[in-house]
């Protein structure tokens, strides 16, 4: 995630700054944050999202990391659990007045390392919290992003013009902020969160159950296409469950990864068969080295030539183990792995 903070910026219309984030996102998980956002949306809760919009130095968050607070409860994380008591405090108040609190944390100073909160970290964030319930039209705008693969973009004034959008929703607010807030000057941050990345798992079988919540809460959204019905509940769980073949299923939508785990040779000759007329950029293919030649030895030269370079044959890092629990946390990591360095 890229932040920008720019100072004396005109007032005009924050949507004439926007510049879509491409690609997907590389790193972090705020899917559980938004998704309990959400939620507590539709509760008629009085949801607190505490938005990290720069920081300096050592700290433990990043610019446009969440977190959320409700009703005495959080979700996510934007320290190792140090700052948090204070923010959730802060938060019931900014709950109760629906404006907008703009606060610095800043322990770069030897003496907030050795006294006072001890925090242990030499870092300076900068924190907006945003009183969801005044914030009309939120909801719609945060299920744009988790449902339709489009990047959320999310920019901040000072004088409390706040603006999101989604794909085609967005919506602006023009927020007063706390009493008491920090003053920060007269600024503008602009924060692209991109799209979660998308896995297509082709064929259920005993990892799947394990490797589905594993993708899910590292970030990503998950796809299991299954038609045979001894395997039709393996993907419970998954953001889809297409019943359709391979085929269909990589026509249906747009992959970052698609896993081949038919554990059946012919369906898994098929799904190579359709994945060499894509662009799919990860393939893995579960099962041994000796199993892929046999495979290969089905496919034309011309199939073979475009699948080789994005094929990972036996899928999963080389981390020990048996069973599908320890084969479907390899494959979790690989996928990590590959999604950390797919935008450099």
């Amino acid at each position: 995630m890229v932040a920008s903070v720019a100072s004396g910026v005109e007032p005009r219309s924050l949507a004439e700054h926007l510049t879509p984030a491409p690609g997907f996102l590389t790193e972090g998980s705020p899917r559980g944050v938004l998704e309990a956002a959400v939620t507590r949306l539709r509760a008629g809760e009085h949801a607190v999202l505490a938005l990290v919009l720069e920081t300096d130095g050592s700290t433990y968050a990043g610019p446009g990391d969440m977190v959320l607070f409700c009703n005495g409860s959080q979700t996510g994380w934007l320290s190792g659990g140090c700052l948090e008591p204070e923010l959730a405090r802060r938060a019931e108040q900014v709950s109760a007045a629906g404006r907008v609190d703009w606060i610095e944390i800043d322990t770069r100073s030897d003496e907030d390392l050795l006294s006072g909160s001890a925090l242990g970290c030499r870092g300076r964030l900068r924190i907006a919290l945003l009183p969801l319930r005044a914030m009309t039209g939120i909801g719609a705008v945060i299920e744009a992003w988790l449902r339709e693969g489009v990047s959320l973009q999310r920019d901040l004034r000072t004088s409390g013009q706040i603006f999101f959008r989604a794909g085609h929703r967005e919506q602006a607010w023009q927020l007063n902020p706390m009493d008491d807030t920090q003053p920060f000057g007269e600024a503008v941050w602009r924060l692209p969160l991109p799209r979660l990345p998308r896995a297509l798992v082709l064929g259920g079988g005993p990892e799947t159950p394990f490797l589905v919540p594993l993708l899910r809460g590292l970030g990503w959204r998950v796809s299991v296409a299954e038609r045979r019905a001894r395997w039709s509940s393996a993907g419970q769980g998954a953001d889809a469950q297409p019943q359709v073949s391979p085929a269909e299923a990589l026509h249906a939508d747009t992959c970052d990864a698609v896993l081949v785990m038919h554990h059946d040779f012919e369906l898994d000759r098929e799904a190579l068969v359709a994945l060499a007329d894509t662009e799919v950029a990860f393939i893995g293919l579960l099962g041994p080295r000796r199993r892929r030649e046999d495979l290969f030895k089905l496919l034309t030269p011309d199939q073979r030539n475009r699948l080789s370079p994005r094929l990972r044959s036996p899928v999963g890092l080389n981390i020990g183990g048996r069973g599908p629990e320890a084969i479907s946390l390899s494959i979790a990591a690989q996928l990590q792995q590959w999604r950390s360095t797919a935008g450099t």
